[in-house]
């Protein structure tokens, strides 16, 4: 993909700053603790510029994409429920009680959190179809293994998980980014004329 336009290179750009972000969130995390304020400002900071990823992945996508309209529905729902999470941290960080652990209004955190690894899951099947296969295999085992590390608070397993993020996003924003990949020219059987 030539990035020509501010948009495409917001969109691409995202592709590197957000795993880096997040890679730098669960790793102050796993130094400092899950309630650690300086890791809820990158959690937040981190989750908003996943938005922006999901929006580069589904923006390859045809036009006429269900996967693209449900990857963009799952980023985005998923974005607000991480920056939730995010903001928890720093309130958790103050001595007060974590929204998952209350009851009523506060419930609405969990569900909203699991959109994120959803889309994490959709964005590997996007990128399958663009011809980015082992960076669809990475997404997808990361997007799987995203829930067990976050709602368990796995530290050793949140870091790697951010890790292959940062290396299948990232090879894509130093490469042509999300862009399909051209299908191999087909040899014709018969003679040129």
């Amino acid at each position: 993909m030539t990035t020509t336009t501010p948009t495409e290179r917001l969109l691409q750009g995202s592709l590197l700053v957000a795993p880096l972000i997040y890679l730098a969130a669960d790793a102050t995390y796993a130094a400092n603790g899950w309630e650690d304020a300086t890791a809820g400002v990158l959690h937040v900071l981190g989750a908003i510029a996943y938005g922006f990823v999901m929006l580069a992945v589904a923006s390859q996508l045809p036009r006429t994409s269900r996967l693209a309209a449900l990857l963009i529905l799952t980023g985005l729902i998923g974005m607000a429920g991480n920056v939730a999470y995010g903001f928890d941290t720093i309130h958790t960080s103050f001595g007060d009680v974590a929204l998952v652990d209350r009851g009523g209004a506060a419930n609405l955190i969990k569900p909203l959190g699991l959109f994120f690894p959803l889309s994490l899951v959709l964005a590997a099947v996007a990128l399958r179809r663009l011809g980015h296969g082992w960076q669809a295999a990475t997404v997808l085992v990361a997007g799987l293994a995203w829930p067990i590390a976050h709602i368990a608070n796995i530290a050793e397993l949140a870091v790697p998980v951010n890790i292959a993020l940062f290396a299948a996003f990232g090879s894509l924003a130093l490469s042509a980014g999300v862009a399909p990949v051209p299908a191999p020219a087909r040899r014709s059987s018969y003679p040129p004329g």
